[in-house]
């Protein structure tokens, strides 16, 4: 039988104990600079304490609004426009703006390829003091 990452696998445990703090707004927006910076298009996310990371060099024609960390850790762990999509019909993020251009970005998304140590050094990142 396979070891699923129940209780019996104690670093499992101290991961998603470490995952469960809320991250700094400020972690975040480090991150998501480093994410999207090679995806193109003038865009910004608002962080749920009214932060505002903006992406492209002009004025953003859209704007991403995450209300929750819980709904940041869920598209940073995974960012792909499905995620986003979802995140999205369920009424877990809002898209304030031109909806075209953000489903423009979200194409850009599909070339975005993160290795999984990557994603998880840039997790880490968000619990830094």
């Amino acid at each position: 039988m396979r070891d699923h990452g129940g209780a019996s696998n104690p670093t499992r445990g101290a991961v998603l104990v470490r995952l469960a703090g809320r991250p700094a707004s400020r972690h975040a927006a480090a991150l998501l600079r480093q994410v999207f910076a090679d995806v193109r298009g003038d865009f910004a996310f608002r962080l749920w304490d009214g932060a505002e990371v903006r992406l492209g060099s002009g004025p953003p024609r859209f704007t991403v609004i995450i209300p929750t960390p819980e709904t940041f850790l869920r598209l940073v762990r995974e960012p792909t426009p499905l995620n986003f999509a979802e995140a999205f019909v369920e009424s877990a993020i809002d898209i304030d703006g031109d909806l075209f251009a953000a489903m423009d970005v979200g194409n850009d998304l599909e070339r975005l390829r993160l290795p999984l140590a990557r994603r998880l050094r840039l997790l880490a990142t968000l619990w830094r003091p």
